[in-house]
């Protein structure tokens, strides 16, 4: 992010006390006499000098991200200061809702959770996330339309023992894999999205984000997903179910039509789709995790 939003010190605030220079990853701020100063150019705007600086007296970018639903405490939250067991609460409480109401979602919610998204770190700051945000239902369905004809012509493909036996042979079997794994539950769905109207992809979702990521980020699948990891723990917090559909991501990254639909630029790649509403659904207790055992390596010199 180096040259898009340099620090700026007031030198009439600044005091000299060295602590945006200690803070600062990259070296771009130096003591020059009492005051700090900008001697480097790779700042990558991570913003630890504004944060840190006890006067006010360094400036990245403005502190406020104006939310429409809310008011934010501006203050910085330190270390431990912060109830864990609620936190875990909401973590664990966020399920995938597969059951939406009709009620639409205003735009200023989805907007808030797109700026709740930007607060997820990104790889060397580069802040290279992009959101599009499908909306009302009658265009959620439009979209399911693209990816259901999508899957279909995949399926017809699918369905033929000779193509499947040539991409064993070409292209490691994965027409195979995917026949074997996804065929048949992507058959019924597409029967039911016909015959009966039944939406067994958005799960009638009034609403649909998807977030991706600029491919001259530094790493760009990761960083939308941290911030879509963002997007699902708020949007609970704002009465919002979420469910991640990854059959839509695969449409997207395969279909470069379903992709121009979506106003979506070359250069920029979808990694998340988050169908989002009301849900039509109530849980009453937190369910358990597969049991994990972590490794601990010892690393020969």
């Amino acid at each position: 992010m180096s040259g898009s939003l340099a620090a700026r010190i007031d030198s009439g605030r600044c005091i000299g006390c060295g602590l945006c220079v200690a803070v600062c990853p990259d070296r771009t701020l130096c003591l020059t006499g009492d005051k700090a100063a900008v001697c480097g150019t790779e700042c990558i705007s991570c913003g630890h000098c504004q944060a840190v600086c006890p006067t006010g007296a360094v400036s990245v970018s403005p502190a406020a991200m104006d939310f429409a639903t809310f008011r934010e405490e501006l203050h910085w939250l330190p270390f431990g200061d912060f109830d864990l067991v609620s936190l875990v609460r909401l973590m664990r409480s966020r399920r995938s809702c597969r059951n939406f109401t009709e009620q639409p979602v205003s735009l200023d919610l989805l907007e808030d959770l797109v700026r709740i998204g930007t607060t997820a770190p990104s790889g060397t700051n580069s802040q290279g996330w992009t959101f599009t945000i499908v909306e009302p239902r009658e265009e959620v369905i439009r979209f399911g339309n693209q990816v259901a004809a999508f899957f279909s012509r995949l399926n017809n493909l699918a369905a033929n023992p000779l193509l499947r036996l040539a991409s064993r042979l070409f292209a490691g079997d994965r027409l195979g894999r995917y026949y074997r794994s996804y065929y048949p539950t992507i058959a019924r769905g597409l029967a039911e999205w016909r015959e009966q109207g039944r939406d067994r992809l958005f799960h009638g979702a009034p609403a649909v984000m998807l977030v991706g990521g600029r491919d001259d980020a530094s790493c760009p699948a990761e960083d939308a997903m941290l911030a879509s990891q963002n997007i699902l723990l708020a949007a609970h917090a704002m009465g919002l179910g979420t469910c991640l559909i990854g059959f839509a991501v695969e449409a997207i990254r395969h279909e470069p039509a379903l992709k121009a639909r979506l106003v979506i630029p070359v250069g920029e790649s979808i990694y998340a789709v988050i169908a989002l509403g009301y849900p039509a659904e109530k849980y009453q207790q937190v369910c358990g995790r597969k049991a994990v055992t972590p490794r601990y390596p010892r690393l020969a010199d």
